[in-house]
């Protein structure tokens, strides 16, 4: 769990790699402690008057947290496919939220009624078929609450067929989020 002073250094990463994209500049590794330095899967979330404005993350922990940070907030900003890159004012106006998540385990289950009762809406699910893989950040349950309706959603996102998580071939995956914002 990242101390309040860790989570603002991070939302001020975040909001500074937004703003200096073009010329990122990380902060000094002495500055910071070795929580931000942990390699850690995280996700930013962009909003803007209450919506979604870019989202992006990376799930295995393969950069120190507070790179992660950076790079996932410019890519949510000006690299999410779902909306045109921001521009300087939007980016004045934003909500981000960082979700940092925690190594993703494997359920394993017998039949998809088994996995049913394993989802809690505190999880963030993970599908992989083979190359097609997403996931859902534990905060879809607000929009999604109905474990086969976030299910079906979620392959449709990987590019399957909405009913392809009741085939035994899927792989899913669950993680918790710490999330926090400003």
């Amino acid at each position: 769990m990242a101390t309040k002073q860790e989570q603002e250094v991070l939302l001020n990463c975040a909001k500074n790699a937004i703003l200096n994209y073009q010329n990122i500049t990380y902060p000094g590794l002495n500055k910071l402690s070795e929580t931000l330095k942990e390699k850690k899967g995280v996700f930013v979330t962009l909003t803007l008057n209450g919506q979604l404005r870019g989202c992006i993350g990376t799930i295995q922990p393969i950069m120190p947290l507070y790179e992660a940070v950076m790079k996932n907030a410019v890519s949510a900003a000006y690299s999410d496919p779902r909306f045109p890159p921001m521009t300087k004012e939007e980016a004045n106006d934003l909500i981000i939220e960082i979700s940092v998540l925690t190594e993703p385990l494997k359920l394993n289950y017998t039949n998809p009624s088994d996995l049913l009762k394993k989802l809690n809406h505190e999880q963030g699910i993970i599908i992989k078929k083979s190359f097609a893989t997403a996931t859902f950040l534990p905060q879809v349950w607000e929009q999604l609450p109905d474990k086969e309706q976030f299910l079906a959603n979620l392959c449709l996102k990987a590019n399957l067929s909405p009913e392809a998580w009741k085939d035994s071939s899927i792989e899913v995956f669950a993680y918790k989020v710490e999330k926090f914002g400003a």
